[in-house]
């Protein structure tokens, strides 16, 4: 109807209107990206295990300042059946330590699809399987989230992978494959897991009765063999529920005692999510999930490890030896230092968009709980987009716990931040 009205009215006025069909073409370009200027401060808790393991040997105050940026460059070039993408981020980071810089490759791809129901892609790219929010446990081949702010971008792997997507008339309205080799060598995505092998994964989507449904494996060696399935279906226009289960073969796990021997565990790791979403009739979201993590630390081997920092403290004050506290950091770089090491948690995030009436404004708390030992993180965020292509967020982070629990044991007690980010 629109374009009905303005072909009358160009018709009326030919000599004072005119309409070039060419604006309106999609170029076969596009470059874009963001930049990010993101002060921080961190308030210290010299009391904590993981205080002590950072700053034996130095003397930083009750709180510290960092100041990041960041710079993310994307682009692509299309033509005929094949299209080049890539995204760039450099980050610059100037803390307590000094002064850093690095330019990673997040993506670089060539994708070319000969039909509509097939495409092949080669190059380094994130995936993104798994319905989860926060965390998803069928991820295989991407990189962990970070829970605190999961909309991050991600670096990918070097892939080569294909889509093929079938459509149907009934409850099955939808059928697709991706499978996916992911080369792991000495200079191609060595941190993927062991080198010198060829590992193949594979998804297999249904739409069916409108309820998205996933299936996944990842074999052949650098990785022992997982499997996973996962599913997101709309209750109502309101109500979004999503889960994903992971079944992770043969998972050796490695930990410590309090006196800094080493064990090894290996059984079946089951790893498993389930979430709602909730958007209100005031636009407020709700996203709630629990995360049980099969491959993470009981709250008896955490504080093990906690008592063998405190112990390595201790023989550093008496002796001048950090050996043991070397050893602390050599473990905490493994499985102790990821983003959530232990099994259970539960995550809260409530939002509001403009409240009161004040456009552009979205206020924001979140809660991710550690529900073995009841440590936890409180961050509340507020967040204005007011201003043409930039968008301004002011967040904090208090996390509190008893003594030897997760996130009693972090290096800080509280964290304020400003992030503003330019989009172009």
């Amino acid at each position: 109807m629109l374009l009905f009205l303005f072909y009358c009215l160009s018709s009326a006025f030919a000599e004072e209107y005119a309409f070039n069909i060419s604006e309106t073409e999609k170029k076969p370009y596009h470059i874009g990206g963001n930049l990010e200027f993101r002060p921080i401060l961190f308030g210290l808790d010299k009391n904590t295990s993981l205080y002590k393991l950072k700053f034996y040997n130095r003397d930083e105050g009750s709180a510290i300042e960092e100041y990041d940026a960041k710079l993310q460059l994307e682009g692509s070039l299309e033509k005929s059946i094949a299209k080049l993408s890539v995204k760039t981020n450099t980050d610059y980071k100037k803390s307590y330590l000094g002064e850093d810089q690095q330019t990673t490759v997040y993506e670089g791809f060539l994708s070319i699809k000969p039909s509509s129901s097939l495409s092949m892609d080669i190059g380094k790219k994130t995936l993104k399987w798994g319905t989860g929010y926060a965390w998803n446990p069928v991820a295989f081949i991407d990189r962990d989230k970070d829970s605190d702010d999961p909309e991050l971008s991600l670096e990918g792997f070097i892939v080569a992978s294909a889509d093929y997507i079938k459509s149907f008339q009934g409850p099955l309205k939808t059928v697709s494959f991706t499978p996916v080799l992911i080369p792991v060598y000495k200079h191609v995505n060595n941190t993927f897991g062991d080198i010198d092998k060829l590992n193949f994964a594979g998804k297999l989507y249904f739409l069916f009765y409108d309820t998205d449904i996933d299936l996944i494996v990842l074999t052949s060696g650098s990785k022992t063999t997982r499997y996973g399935v996962d599913f997101s279906r709309n209750i109502t226009t309101s109500l979004e529920i999503h889960g994903e289960f992971a079944l992770i073969n043969d998972y050796k796990k490695k930990f410590i005692d309090s006196n800094g021997t080493n064990f090894e565990k290996e059984y079946d790791a089951k790893n498993y999510l389930i979430g709602l979403r909730y958007l209100t009739e005031k636009d407020a979201t709700y996203i709630v999930e629990y995360y049980r993590d099969g491959t993470g630390f009981t709250s008896g081997e955490m504080k093990d490890y906690f008592r063998f920092i405190n112990k390595g403290y201790d023989s550093y004050v008496s002796t001048g030896s950090n050996a043991l506290l070397k050893k602390a950091t050599t473990v905490t770089e493994g499985s102790y230092g990821k983003m959530n090491p232990m099994r259970d948690y539960l995550y809260l995030r409530v939002s509001q968009k403009e409240p009161f009436d004040i456009l552009y404004f979205t206020p924001s708390v979140t809660l991710i709980t550690n529900m073995n030992d009841k440590s936890f993180s409180f961050s509340p965020e507020l967040l204005y987009t007011g201003i043409t292509n930039l968008e301004l967020r002011l967040k904090a982070a208090f996390i509190a716990g008893e003594w030897l629990s997760e996130y009693g044991e972090k290096q800080n007690d509280y964290k304020a931040e400003l992030r503003a980010r330019y989009y172009f």
